[in-house]
């Protein structure tokens, strides 16, 4: 059965190629929103959002034009949720592929590409920005064409700014996207696919839907298939972009469903709704995103644990992509070992950790997965620098590898390739992509990617180029765990796993940053660090100097003597058996900047 007045799609592009400015457009055309209250990034609902000018949070919202519904999915445009990407596309029966005109095709629109392609819905291709006086409209068409092998004449013009093209923009999505197509039309066939969903005090957790066969009403009874969770609907609707409460919502509409969960862990991005009663077969390819990061996150106040507890679940009501356990360490007290879908995702729920629960933090160096394989048989799964085998205990160890995708222009490919070395990137394919760029396909460890490889690319390339990755499979890996002793004790905190070949770089950085920030003691200090079972870099702190004469007036020289050498006894057998107890401030200080 065909729904023949509904166009659902989605908005695929790099970062800040103009998806969430297309958008606003859409809405002024349409007049889905009243002209006081249009404002810029109308869809980006974060404050985060509007700061960085990206899209983090999935929004759909539901338009009408010419007798026609049009369901929109805005959606993130960074490598860290392409899952979501994935699966919203699963909900929408076509795809605007949008391109800068004046940055042309860049890696992560090669990503989003491919996403789409796997599932075979039509693709519109759009330029952005044709307004600007640096756009190059030409060779951009020509750039989109011959990548989607399509003619010049099919690429849409359009103008974020001005709202050019647009309103021929939606007229092309009339035609060229298909109308919904329901697979089970029984009296009590519902099935529905969780694109996204939020949490609220009130309601509990809200998923965003988008409903595949039958028809949902307030107080139905449903189950999560994945989750195997129950609830009853207490409320449906649409986004119109807020949300609007409907009698019912019906196959082919995206809408949402509040649910009234209100613990963890429930609702995942992927699930398939169905009834209790009637269950359909669940959507294919479901599966939970994995954690590819990890930190340790700890309150600077011991006193607010138990706020940072209540507030991490609360976060995971609304992203389930990112995991939380808890764990002590000796140095800095009791926090959470957490996991994230990459360093963006990392970034955005600290910051969100401190802007809406208040909570100062302390974060540890980010760190990933290893598989160790130890002598005597076991085989473990290593998420934090603490748990690495001592030296001598691993027989091997394995660590993810990532496949690379990176558009540069050509004059840069000896900066590069340089770059690759430091990185231990082993270089693929290249091939020409007109305009002077290059598309280059590599490999390198996920280690790597995380010791500023980003920052390092756009340096070298003077910010042009661009980069997608993808996770592939677990390699050998040739590392080490580095610890800090302080006053001969190990540091926790400051243990990482660094490559074998820049163990001794990051340990005299590492030593002498600490040596720059630690307060001197009452004895003479030593700070250290240890790899491969030995110690391959130290520094000592020189103790603090106090005049143990200062209150003798004249008299015999040997009182002084006397004095100073019994502070210097004191000092050497305070330095075998001194602790240093070490502040806040200096874990802080060692952190920031890593």
């Amino acid at each position: 059965m065909k729904l023949r007045n509904i166009r659902n799609f989605s908005i695929i592009a790099h970062i800040d190629h103009g998806k969430s400015t297309l958008a606003d457009r859409m809405l002024e055309v349409t007049n889905t929103i009243e002209e006081r209250k249009m404002k810029d990034q109308l869809l980006d609902t974060m404050e985060l959002e509007r700061e960085r000018g990206i899209t983090i949070k999935m929004q759909p919202v539901r338009m009408e034009y010419k007798d026609y519904i049009l369901n929109l999915i805005d959606t993130p445009g960074h490598i860290d949720f392409s899952y979501e990407v994935s699966r919203a596309l699963r909900a929408v029966e076509g795809s605007i592929l949008l391109v800068d005109a004046t940055q042309g095709v860049q890696a992560q629109t090669l990503t989003t590409l491919n996403m789409a392609k796997e599932l075979g819905i039509p693709i519109i291709p759009v330029l952005s920005k044709v307004d600007s006086p640096l756009a190059l409209v030409d060779d951009v068409k020509e750039e989109v064409a011959n990548l989607l092998d399509c003619s010049i004449d099919d690429i849409y013009e359009t103008s974020g700014k001005t709202g050019e093209g647009v309103a021929e923009l939606l007229d092309g999505i009339l035609e060229k996207v298909s109308e919904p197509i329901m697979e089970f039309d029984g009296a009590n066939d519902f099935r529905a696919l969780v694109f996204d969903f939020k949490y609220s005090t009130h309601k509990g957790i809200i998923v965003y839907v988008r409903v595949l066969d039958g028809e949902i009403s307030k107080n139905n009874s449903l189950i999560f298939r994945g989750a195997k969770e129950k609830f009853n609907s207490l409320e449906v609707g649409i986004f119109s972009p807020e949300e609007e409460a409907r009698e019912s919502l019906k196959a082919g509409e995206i809408g949402y469903i509040v649910t009234g969960i209100k613990k963890p862990g429930v609702a995942s991005v992927g699930d398939t709704i169905t009834l209790t009663k009637n269950i359909l077969p669940a959507l294919s390819g479901y599966e939970k995103p994995k954690a590819v990061v990890w930190a340790s996150i700890y309150p600077e106040d011991s006193d607010d644990f138990n706020t940072l507890r209540l507030s991490l679940s609360k976060l995971q009501l609304s992203d389930a992509s990112f995991t939380h356990d808890e764990e002590s360490s000796g140095a800095l007290g009791r926090g959470f070992r957490c996991g994230f879908l990459g360093m963006l995702h990392l970034e955005i729920i600290t910051e969100r950790l401190r802007r809406e629960f208040g909570i100062e933090l302390i974060v540890t160096h980010p760190s990933i997965s290893y598989e160790v394989h130890y002598k005597k048989g076991e085989t473990k799964m290593i998420y934090s620098p603490v748990f690495f085998p001592e030296h001598g205990e691993e027989e091997k160890v394995l660590e993810p590898w990532i496949s690379l995708k990176i558009m540069v222009p050509g004059d840069y490919l000896g900066n590069i390739t340089q770059l690759f070395y430091e990185h231990e990137v082993i270089m693929g394919s290249s091939e020409d992509f007109g305009d002077g760029r290059l598309s280059i396909s590599a490999e390198m460890p996920l280690r790597e990617l995380m010791r500023n490889f980003f920052d390092d690319l756009k340096s070298a390339s003077s910010g042009y180029a661009s980069l997608a990755y993808e996770m592939l499979d677990y390699r050998l890996a040739d590392v080490v765990r580095m610890d800090i002793l302080v006053a001969e004790e190990s540091v926790a905190a400051f243990s990482r796993i660094v490559a074998r070949k820049r163990m001794q770089e990051e340990a005299e950085k590492t030593v002498e940053k600490l040596f720059k920030v630690l307060p001197k003691q009452m004895f003479v200090t030593k700070i250290q660090a240890k790899a491969d079972g030995r110690i391959i870099a130290s520094k000592r702190l020189s103790a603090m100097k106090k005049d143990v004469t200062g209150h003798l007036y004249g008299g015999d020289i040997t009182r002084k003597m006397k004095l100073r050498e019994k502070q210097k006894k004191g000092k050497k057998k305070m330095l075998s058996q001194g602790r240093v107890n070490i502040s806040q401030d200096v874990f802080l200080k060692m952190m920031k900047g890593d």
